[in-house]
């Protein structure tokens, strides 16, 4: 995998051959699924030799993990590590909520003998891991047919919801990590400050993450179902209760191959909001080189994702239309940019 031209990033390393032929574990960390890969550096890309999965609540710690993984594949001398986290990382730390577990480079290093250990929020991760992606991963909602210069907004949603951006200096586009996800939602319509009571009562300070999310849109569907008292089917009930974590793709399903009601006005409403919190997120970095949308819930709704409604919803405004009218919007086809953007930022962000 190598850098594609429509992302210039600033990785100062990509022109010291010392940093080729690098051995590299680069992690993603996720609550419910931990994926650790094994990457060889090479001609400012790095190539994947072996990527495992394993159930993130089964273990007491990040290094129980890392252990298995170097003794199940056999590996030596690894020089570096890269690890991507769904929270913010201070001093090279970390303590995600969802995890339950303490992170620090140090240990690792000093743990498995590492000559390198980084770790970034997984958002600001997954934007170096966009940098290597083929043209064919970017399925554009509105598009002049490339990437303009200038600041790129990310928004994932997915168990929580991730923002991240590229500040353009220039030259270079330059990845960063935000908590904005968890900034407060606000309602605009009479139903919408129903759904911000009923969310009121559950968690205090309503954020944006309790709207886009696989809990958001739980909320979203409950609202509809519990206060709005729209129908729900009884077989769907009882595939919901035993969607085992998939309720996102048990709603998509029941929307698109059912024609259920409640499913079709929870996803219309969740992609709606989706538009609001883009046209928020551009506003606020702004964007204009472009807003890239990636996340476990795009990639399962992608199909029902109506794109020139989304663009209409995304561009409304008071006075900054003008701006958001132009902006490149794309969906990222792929779920693997945190890890390698790890792998990679690790291989070359040094000199």
């Amino acid at each position: 995998m190598n850098l594609n031209p429509k992302f210039p990033l600033f990785l100062p390393g990509v022109k010291n051959s010392s940093n080729d032929n690098i051995s590299i574990i680069g992690a993603n960390l996720r609550e419910d699924v931990t994926t650790i890969a094994y990457y060889i550096s090479g001609d400012g890309g790095i190539e994947t030799k072996i990527q495992k999965n394993y159930p993130t609540k089964e273990y007491s710690a990040f290094s129980e993990i890392l252990t298995q993984f170097i003794q199940e594949e056999q590996l030596e001398n690894v020089k570096r590590l890269g690890i991507s986290v769904p929270g913010p990382v201070l001093n090279g730390k970390s303590a995600p909520a969802r995890l339950g577990w303490s992170l620090d480079i140090e240990e690792y290093k000093n743990s498995f003998g590492f000559e390198d250990v980084t770790m970034l929020n997984d958002q600001e991760a997954s934007a170096y891991g966009i940098a290597l992606l083929e043209d064919s991963d970017l399925d554009a909602i509105y598009s002049s047919g490339h990437l303009e210069k200038g600041n790129v907004a990310i928004l994932a949603p997915g168990n929580g919801l991730g923002e991240a951006g590229y500040f353009f200096d220039g030259k270079y586009l330059r990845p960063f990590a935000t908590e904005g996800g968890h900034s407060e939602f606000s309602p605009r319509t009479n139903v919408e400050v129903e759904f911000y009571q009923f969310l009121n009562n559950i968690y205090g300070i309503v954020s944006w993450e309790n709207v886009l999310s696989k809990t958001g849109l739980f909320n979203i569907y409950r609202f509809l179902r519990d206060v709005k008292r729209h129908p729900e089917p009884e077989w769907l009930s009882d595939r919901l209760t035993n969607a085992n974590g998939n309720f996102t793709e048990e709603i998509f399903k029941a929307a698109v191959e059912e024609d259920v009601m409640i499913c079709k006005i929870a996803l219309d409403t969740f992609v709606e909001f989706l538009a609001r919190e883009a046209n928020n997120l551009t506003l606020k970095l702004k964007a204009t080189g472009g807003l890239l949308i990636t996340g476990d819930i795009p990639h399962v709704i992608k199909q029902y994702i109506n794109k020139d409604k989304f663009y209409e919803k995304f561009k409304i405004s008071d006075k900054m239309e003008d701006m958001l009218k132009n902006i490149p919007i794309y969906l990222i086809n792929t779920d693997s940019t945190s890890i390698d953007g790890a792998a990679l930022y690790t291989a070359y962000y040094k000199d």
